[in-house]
This record gives structure tokens, sequence and C-alpha cells, in this order.
């Protein structure tokens, strides 16, 4: 299985169990980073899987990528280009479709794996579309609600399950802003914990052990 040109630069790891149409796992990368990050850990994920890791759209200098711009003022602090997110939402969204067609894979069966401005934008897709998506991993992030789609709430989302955990120490993204996660996904009706690491910005072993059992249930 080879990558195709579409829409979005990705790389792609393809299941190591033949099925007709495999389950898919999307993974999207932090700020600043691209599409090999996460995928360094895709030979640790379950062999059924089509893994595909997603460049963001928004090239960084000298390095790296971007879902969306992150702006630092002396007087304000930093604060989001929530136009460029939602922007990037649909993008991702679009995408989801394409990948499932260019490479006959299980609509049915999408887990969305994010990491900081990855899970905000995972976040955002899941919850304006719930119905291209079954399964969210949402690591060292938190929910933007300024750049779900308008109307969400009235969506059905009980198909929708998702782990979330946090660096208790986490040093670029407040671990109170990931505490808010569970109520907030309670009110549509996803119920879930947030499991708290005592690490900084980043992704613990036990971490990492701990959602590959959750998604091995999830498949």
């Amino acid at each position: 299985m080879q990558a195709q040109s579409l829409s979005l630069h990705h790389i792609i790891r393809a299941p190591k169990v033949t099925s007709d149409q495999p389950p898919v796992l999307f993974m999207f990368h932090g700020y600043g980073s691209d599409e090999n990050d996460l995928f360094s850990f895709a030979s640790e994920l379950p062999d059924e899987l089509c893994i595909i890791s997603v460049r963001a759209p928004y090239p960084m200098q000298p390095y790296g990528n971007a879902w969306y711009a992150i702006y630092f003022d002396a007087a304000d602090g930093k604060f989001s280009d929530d136009k460029q997110a939602v922007l990037s939402r649909d993008a991702i969204a679009n995408f989801i479709d394409e990948a499932i067609t260019a490479y006959n894979l299980n609509s049915s069966n999408v887990t969305l794996l994010g990491f900081s401005q990855g899970t905000i934008l995972s976040y955002a897709v899941a919850l304006s579309y719930p119905e291209k998506v079954n399964n969210v991993i949402a690591l060292s992030g938190y929910i933007n609600e300024a750049i779900i789609a308008n109307g969400y709430e009235s969506k059905d989302h009980t198909n929708l399950n998702v782990y979330c955990s946090h660096g208790s120490v986490d040093q670029v993204i407040p671990v109170d802003w990931a505490r808010k996660t569970p109520d907030f996904l309670s009110a549509v009706g996803i119920k879930t914990s947030l499991q708290e690491f005592p690490v900084g910005h980043g992704v613990a072993p036990q971490n990492f052990y701990q959602l590959k059992e959750w998604l091995k249930e999830k498949l």
C-alpha cells in the first residue's frame, strides 16, 4: 500500500493483517512537528490497523508545520488563529473521506489520534462530524469550542469513544484546560475521564501502554 497524492500530505503503514476493508487510524501531530513524529510508534499499534500520519498544511520556518498559527503578543499573551483552525478542521474531514475511498478502508471504524494541536483538531473534527469518526485518542490537548461547527450540540455523538490523557506538569498546555474535557463531553453524551501522568508536554510510557490497550478494546 503506497501513499497516494491526496489533498493532505501523509505517510502510511498498511495493515499487517489482511482484510477487505481494514480499520484506519489517522495521526495528527502537534505544532511545529510533522508526519514522522507520531508515526514513530505506528509499529507498536494493532496489526489490523491501516495507519495514516498526516502533515499539517501550514509550513513553518525554519522547519515543521502547523494546523493553525499561534501568535505571541507581549501584552495579550498567545492566541490561536481560529479561522485557520476551522479551515484545517474541514480539510481533515475531507481528507478522511478521500483516504477511505483511495485505500478502501472501513468507514465505520475510524480512529483519530492527536497530540497537542493535533488533539485540538481531532476533537473539533469528531464533535463537528461525529458520523465520520468512532474513536478519538486525545493526547496533551483540550477542546476549543470556538472551532467546532455550529450546531454540533444537536448532533448524535453516542457512537464516539474518547480516550484523553495529559501530563500533570505540562508546561505548554495547562492540565486545568484538559480537566474540563470530561464534563464538556458528558454534555453531548460521551462518557470519558481524563488520565493524568506525572510528565510534562509528552507521552509517558505507561500512558502509551494504556492507550494501546484502550484502542484494542475499541477495534
